[in-house]
């Protein structure tokens, strides 16, 4: 039995307010499926640090942390044998406005799209990022 290895990722269900409307931002990878933002760590980044990062690289917005919301993901990496994947999320809001726009990271990312709540859980593949979303979706209810 080999050792399993584990690579870790960090991101952020990412969203805006658009007439009193909470709006998520998915991101479609290259695969043809929908995710929020997120990506490995460089340069012994800070878990929010990767996060930020990340979400620039792949919408080229820069959006505020919330605190005290933070959930992580485990999944195996099926292209690669035992090796299990960690994901680290946190919950970033970005204001819709001039300032900020909304870029593809072209190598990476089809297209970015903001949903409802309703929209965003039934695009998602699989039951925990529907999960993640529902947990931050009632944390902005209740708190925010």
């Amino acid at each position: 039995m080999s050792d399993i290895k584990y690579e870790k990722s960090c991101g952020a269900i990412v969203f805006t307010r658009i007439n009193d409307e909470i709006k998520y931002l998915l991101v479609k990878q290259q695969a043809g499926f929908y995710s929020f933002p997120k990506g490995h760590a460089e340069n012994n980044e800070t878990e929010i640090e990767t996060a930020l990062r990340e979400i620039n690289e792949e919408t080229g917005l820069n959006p505020k942390i919330l605190d005290g919301f933070k959930v992580s993901d485990e999944y195996p990496l099926p292209d690669k044998e035992n090796t299990i994947k960690q994901v680290v999320y946190f919950l970033a809001e970005y204001q819709d406005n001039q300032d900020q726009k909304l870029v593809a990271q072209e190598d990476e990312i089809i297209k970015i799209d903001l949903l409802t709540y309703e929209e965003a859980f039934k695009i998602f593949n699989w039951d925990s990022q529907r999960s993640i979303l529902k947990a931050a979706n009632n944390f902005l209810l209740s708190n925010h």
